[in-house]
């Protein structure tokens, strides 16, 4: 049996801080840097790797980029000073015209935006090579069906997920699209493409579930938006709803957004900026007016509506916050702020909308529970 010699994966693994200074020495002197001065550029600096190298490396220039819709949210957890302090610019897609990322912005971090032409340069020229090009399908103008593997974060079951893909596939048929694209995550279960295959057939549906092969690289989503040009673009809450939308002009749609809204735990899980930009800017599947329109634009108020779910998920990160949260919480009636606000954790911030503190104790009221059961019982008795 061949020994293996490396029992950390990147992940799992941060620097003792007695061995910080070994770390840089050995780094140095492994990538040939010497004494010279250094920048790093580091993806998600709140974990490891990135932030094992931000330790190692002190004293050194940290750029943050973010190629997803989380740089709108708050950072997911408190980051030592010592590091964040080092961060001079969060780069990142441009992918809601308008909003302004969250993320570090507690320590003062200006967001520079990557400009679109030069990204979607680098995506073209990814699409003209040809390990990519031979792993997309040849269906023009399909309705593309993007998978996200959400069960394996734990956000759904398994069979949710599955009837989630079986969800987009009927919407999509709906609105009259028959040639069909399915996009699964690369470590999704191949039984969901074969339940996906035997409900295209009882719909009349012809759909190609696209499948890189064992020698070739996932294709990237915007690929394929290149090199089909995608009558409909249907997914849950990926960033690539947004990227075709904003850098494509493809028409894009949402399904089960409300339900990963209902069921992000804890509140201050770091999907839940994506899935609240994704439900407020992308049309439901099921609403063919909506879907029929122009590519999604953001509503003028989603940035006040971002920073008062950022404060609500991060209360002891961006203190600074808690007005304009208030405000935005005591301008819309409980209805219309209870999409994207628990209200347990509305009472537990003391914001607008949560149960006020003399009352906070009958939800979790056995006998006031039965009272009120009765009632609608009642209720429903009188009404027939």
């Amino acid at each position: 049996m061949e020994r293996d010699d490396r029992p950390h994966h990147p992940s799992g693994w941060s620097p003792r801080p007695d061995d910080v200074p070994l770390w840089e020495r050995h780094l140095r002197l492994a990538w040939g840097l010497g004494d010279d001065d250094i920048e790093i550029a580091v993806e998600s600096i709140q974990v490891n790797p990135a932030m094992a190298l931000a330790q190692i490396f002190t004293g050194v220039p940290i750029d943050v980029y973010a190629d997803g819709l989380m740089s709108y949210g708050p950072t997911r957890n408190k980051i030592d000073p010592l590091v964040g302090t080092r961060v001079r610019r969060l780069l990142h897609l441009d992918l809601v015209p308008g909003l302004r990322p969250l993320l570090l912005t507690e320590f003062g971090v200006a967001p520079e935006i990557v400009p679109t032409e030069a990204f979607l340069k680098v995506l073209g020229e990814l699409g003209d090579a040809h390990d990519v090009a031979s792993g997309v399908p040849s269906v023009q103008a399909p309705a593309l069906l993007l998978g996200q593997y959400l069960s394996a974060l734990g956000l759904i079951s398994a069979a949710e997920e599955e009837h989630l893909h079986l969800r987009m596939m009927r919407g999509a048929v709906r609105l009259g699209h028959t040639r069909l694209v399915f996009k699964p995550h690369p470590t999704a279960p191949a039984q969901w493409s074969r339940a996906m295959e035997a409900q295209a057939a009882e719909l009349g549906a012809e759909l190609t579930v696209l499948d890189s092969g064992v020698h070739l690289a996932p294709v990237l989503a915007e690929v394929l938006y290149q090199r089909m040009r995608p009558a409909l673009v249907v997914g849950c809450f990926s960033t690539a709803l947004l990227t075709a939308s904003a850098f494509y002009g493809l028409p894009v749609a949402r399904v089960g957004t409300q339900t990963l809204l209902d069921r992000l735990t804890p509140f201050e899980n770091s999907n839940r900026v994506p899935v609240t930009l994704v439900d407020a800017l992308v049309p439901d599947l099921d609403d063919r007016e909506a879907v029929a329109q122009a590519p999604a634009v953001a509503p003028a108020e989603l940035n006040e509506l971002v920073t008062a779910v950022g404060f609500a998920m991060q209360p002891k990160i961006y203190p600074q916050l808690r007005q304009a949260a208030e405000r935005y919480l005591a301008a819309r009636p409980t209805a219309a702020s209870a999409r994207y606000f628990k209200r347990r954790r509305l009472t537990a911030l003391g914001l607008p909308g949560g149960v006020p503190d003399q009352f906070a104790f009958l939800p979790r009221s056995a006998a006031v529970r039965r009272v009120a059961r009765r009632a609608r019982a009642l209720r429903r008795v009188a009404r027939r």
